[in-house]
Formats: structure tokens, sequence, C-alpha cells
């Protein structure tokens, strides 16, 4: 969860100090307990704010624990230019929360400390209410979602393993804007690396990896595009790429793999899926980000998804829309984490719904494809594009659904029924996504996680563009 400072703010007058110290410690308690309740690391200030040298000194002790976001909170009249003061102290977001007790205007030091910052274009959010309102701190945890999320890229590196794959200008991104606007650092990696580092990769791991998928998932080797040596070529092309994030401290990544690695050495469907996935044959891991094609605006999306849900995301190409059941064919040859062929926390229950083919004649070098189709639930669809130069978030909200094994043959067969697919229904008209949307690949997180990514937005200076309205059938 977040770290999150909370620094109350007071009134300047001794003799009224005396009498409402109390009352603001009381509100304060209960705050600081219902968010740490929540699961977030709290950060109290010192003292309450009574004077500008406490601003200041609090301020910047509450900074120096370097929080996601700090909530200044209001449970009396406060004097302004203490809030202006400890803004110009905290260089992270602002939340603004005021306390509705009648009984003293904490609701007045709120606005007129949130007017001031108006004046100043000093950016903050308001909320007020009682911390025992469970809405209430679960919206002080979106906003703090959001504000580490957008921090969180400050200072990382993503790794490109390769170049522009098959002349995609939406996987290719300007490298100076991504430093200006989000802090992160681009480090360029040939793909010769993968190559040299699976062959040098210890024997008796790649066997390890590849009976560990025998055993759980369902290999169908066909003697000419898989064949055990090929799964032992794709599980040291994981191990390489697991070599170049340590060793080059990677945050996130993204293998061209098209056409050179797919043509003449091997597919990096396992490589992707398994960085993506929160585990592997050594068991559980961090799961690591990586985008196929070296999409970098998709690893971007997907590494502000992670932060927000916490679980794997989704990658997929937006294959086929199914005008008649209302439902989209998001597939991507391998890419996929086998995570959410059941979004179980036992990798033997996904890879039991998880089936390796061997791949198709785009990607003559062979090797498996990672086939399986997403469970259903409730999802959250997001990618950044850019709209004359500038990011947008494109978003949605919508589900996962299942059918029958047959429907689900024959829906496959009218794509690629080799690779993963998830069958998605958008909470937006298809001619409105198909109209509007920035690029083929569309990214994914259960659940409804709107609100995190709406703030991200506000944090990270990107326009919002949701989609939003019924659907076509």
């Amino acid at each position: 969860m977040a770290r999150i400072g909370v620094i109350s703010i007071s009134d300047g007058r001794d003799y009224v100090q005396k009498d409402i110290g109390d009352f603001i410690t009381g509100y304060e308690d209960a705050l600081v307990a219902a968010l740490e309740s929540a699961g977030h690391q709290v950060v109290r200030g010192g003292a309450q704010v009574t004077s500008n040298t406490v601003a200041t000194a609090v301020a910047r002790e509450v900074a120096a624990q370097r929080v996601d976001l700090t909530v200044l909170h209001y449970a009396v009249w406060a004097f302004p230019h203490f809030t202006m003061q400890v803004a110009d102290a905290t260089p992270g977001p602002l939340l603004l929360l005021s306390t509705i007790d009648p009984a003293q205007p904490g609701m007045v030091g709120m606005l007129a400390a949130g007017g001031a910052l108006d004046q100043i274009g000093r950016r903050h959010t308001r909320l007020w209410g009682e911390a025992a309102d469970g809405d209430l701190i679960a919206a002080i945890g979106v906003r703090a979602a959001a504000a580490a999320a957008a921090a969180g890229l400050r200072g990382s590196t993503f790794g490109r393993i390769g170049g522009r794959p098959m002349g995609m200008y939406t996987a290719v991104a300007n490298t100076d804007q991504w430093q200006r606007q989000f802090g992160v650092d681009v480090e360029e990696i040939d793909q010769y690396e993968i190559v040299r580092r699976a062959d040098l990769a210890d024997a008796a791991e790649k066997r390890r990896g590849r009976e560990w998928l025998e055993a759980n998932a369902n290999v169908h080797y066909d003697g000419k595009k898989l064949t055990p040596e090929l799964l032992e070529r794709q599980v040291g092309s994981y191990l390489a790429m697991r070599s170049l994030i340590d060793e080059w401290h990677l945050d996130f990544s993204g293998i061209k793999g098209q056409p050179e690695l797919t043509q003449y050495f091997a597919t990096m469907d396992i490589a992707e899926a398994f960085l993506n996935d929160p585990y592997d044959w050594n068991g559980p891991k961090e799961t690591h980000v990586c985008a196929t094609e070296a999409d970098m605006d998709g690893a971007l999306t997907m590494q502000l998804l992670k932060s927000v849900s916490r679980t794997p995301v989704l990658f997929a190409d937006v294959r086929h829309y199914h005008a008649d059941r209302d439902v989209w064919d998001l597939c991507n040859s391998g890419q996929h984490a086998t995570w959410f062929a059941a979004r179980s926390d036992d990798p033997a229950v996904n890879l039991a719904r998880v089936h390796l083919f061997p791949e198709v004649f785009f990607f003559p070098a062979g090797g498996a494809s990672v086939q399986h189709i997403a469970a259903p639930g409730e999802m959250t669809l997001a990618r950044l594009t850019r709209l004359d130069g500038d990011y947008r978030m494109q978003l949605m909200h919508g589900e996962f659904v299942e059918f029958d094994d047959a429907t689900n043959t024959e829906m496959m067969a009218r794509s690629t029924p080799e690779w993963p697919h998830a069958w998605a229904r958008i909470d937006a008209p298809a001619s409105t996504f198909l109209s509007r949307f920035g690029a083929n690949h569309i990214h994914a997180v259960p659940g409804d996680r709107r609100a995190e990514l709406r703030a991200v937005c506000e944090e990270l200076g990107v326009t919002l563009d949701e989609f939003a309205g019924e659907s076509d059938a």
C-alpha cells in the first residue's frame, strides 16, 4: 500500500491552541488509525502546525520520509499561510482533508487554505468527512496509489531490447519526452544479447524450466516448430532477460522480437509471458513488466497499471470484434501472462489451462506460443497514446467473459487459435472505440481501477480520454 504523510494545521494564537490541541489530536488519531487499518504506512508530523517555523520544520520532516502523498488535516480554523509554508517545503502531491464536525470550523480552514493554494497555482485535492467513513479512507487511498504510481516512474529505467518493430510508430516514444515528463531513462540493448546469454545460460536450469512446463502446462510438441530443444532455447531467453534486468537494473522492458528473433532464433513468448507472471519454476517472484514488440507506450501503461492494481497486467492486440456477441478478441502471440488463465495464486492452477502450441507461420524460427483463454471478471482497460505529440490516457471499463468449449473453439478459429485470447466486453460502442483508439495494443487489469488512473493522469499532466456509453449490441 501507499506511504502517507499526515500534518495537522492549526490556529496560530497560543491562547486558542491551548483549548483546541486535544480536539485536533483526537481527530488526527482516528485518521491515522483508519489509514493504518486500510494497510497504509503513515508518517505523522511531529507537531501540530502553530507557527511559520513549525510549518516548515514539520513539512521537511515528513517530506524526508519520502511519502507518496501528504495529507494536510484541518479539524479547526487554521492560519492559511501555514499551509502555504508547508506546501512550499513539500515537493510531492497534497491532499487537503477537513473534518465535518461543526464544533470547530475545520471546513473553513480547508477552504481558506485551498483558495490560497489556488492563487499560486499549486495543484491539490480536497476531501472532507469522518475517519470512520470507509469511503473517505478509500478515496484517500486512491489518491495515494495514484501518487505512488506517478512518483514510481521517476528515476526508473526502461530497457528497450532492439529497435522499432515492423514499422510501428505507436511502439516508439521520444526518450527526451519520457525523461522530461515522467523521469524515465531508456537503456538501449541489442537483441543479440538475448541470443548470446541464452546460449550461455545454465543447461540444468534450462532443462528444469522445460520439465516444469511439461509437468504443469499442456505442451504440444510437433517435432518441427516445437521440440524440447526449442522450448529450452525459449527458457534460456527468459533467463537471458532476467540477467539483463539484474545487470542493467531495469525497472521494466520491451523486446522487439520481430522479425529477427522470430525468424532466426525463437519466439519470445515464453520470456514475455513469464516475465509478466508472479512466478516461475523457482517459485513466487516480483512481476517484471515486459512488452512485446518493444512497445514503449505499452510498457509505460503496464507499469502504471501494475502499480495501481498490484497484479500482473495483460498485453494484447485488439484483434477482432465479434459483433454478434458484442465481444472483442484481445489476442497477441504469447504475451498474455499465464496468470490470467485462472488468476490464481497457484501457478499449477493457471498452467493447467495453458497450452504450449507450435508457433504459426508468422514465426518461422519456431518455439512455443503460450495459449489460454483469460478467466472472466470485471476489468479496467487502458492505453497511453499520443495525439499530436501529447500523451493521453485512453481509459475504459469492461469485463472478460467466458463461453462454452464449442463456442471458444469456433471463435478462436476465426483468428489464430494457437495464441491466447481474452473475450472482452467494453462499456463503449465499437464505433467509438475504432474511431478514437490510438493504437493496436491494449492493456488490462482486474477490477475497476478508473479512479486511480484518473488521478494518475492529474499527477502526470496527461489528458484523460475516457470511453463510456452503452454497447452497440
